[in-house]
This record gives structure tokens, sequence and C-alpha cells, in this order.
């Protein structure tokens, strides 16, 4: 067992609590809190519930329900004309890209790019985009069969 104050490799340690720590120290390191004693439980005693009324359950007997994330993604995805909407509402309004990007708190290369379509924005970005020039970016996904 490894002391986990000195690192040292020994047979047994001890239970030691070192100011507000309680660690598992070897003999030459445990002077320097005071032992802390196990609980003493009667035999074939379970331990005593928590005080605020919860359950303990075993381990073994919780179930973990698998997710599926892409059931649970959003129904909207991307217009496929997104870029083209932002450029033209931009124009509407007579807004340079320096200006969206400011109001945006976005670079004006971040705006060209969003613009061209190359970089595909984060859906915060995409609801900011949305709500500052009135012009909705996502469409209904397409049926699946």
């Amino acid at each position: 067992m490894l002391c986990e104050m000195c690192g040292e490799d020994v047979p047994a340690t001890t239970a030691v609590r070192v100011e507000s720590s309680v660690l598992q120290l070897c003999p030459s390191c445990s002077k320097f809190g005071v032992a802390v004693a196990p609980p003493v439980l009667p035999a074939g005693s379970a331990p005593p519930p928590p005080r605020d009324g919860t359950r303990i359950t075993p381990r073994a007997a919780r179930s973990v329900a698998e997710r599926d994330l892409y059931t649970e993604m959003p129904d909207m995805e991307l217009a496929p004309d997104w870029g083209r909407r932002i450029r033209v509402a931009r124009e509407a309004l007579l807004w340079t890209p320096e200006e969206l990007g400011k109001r945006l708190n976005e670079k004006k290369s971040v705006v060209l790019k969003l613009e061209s379509g190359s970089f595909r924005p984060p859906d915060g970005t995409i609801r900011k985009v949305e709500r500052l020039l009135h012009i909705r970016l996502r469409a209904d996904p397409e049926p699946r069969t």
C-alpha cells in the first residue's frame, strides 16, 4: 500500500486526520495527525440510513437507462440557403459585415464565413442571428420514411 503523504510503499497504512482531510498514512507519517478509528458496526447490520430521508440502493440494483442523443436533438436544421439569407438580411438593413459582427459580438471574418456558408454556426449564434436580423435560418426537416 502507498502512503498518501510520502508515497512510500508500506505493508499497512492507518487512517489519519491531517487538518480537515483523512489520509491513509504510513507509521512514520501518521505522527502529523490524529488516528481515525473506522465506525464499528455490529455483525450482520447495515449502515444507518442517511439523515435526509433518501434511500440507498445497491449499485447492482440500479439500472442505467441508455439515451439516444440523436432523438433528443432539435427537430429543426439549417435551411440549405442559410448563408445567403444572412447576407440578404444584412444588406437590407444597410449594415456592413463589421457592424453585424459588432452586434453579434463576433469578428468580421466570422460574419463573412457565415455568409459564404463555409462555417456552420453553433446553436446560440443561430438564435442570435435570427433574432437580430428578424429572419429564419432553420427549416423543417424532410419527413423520414
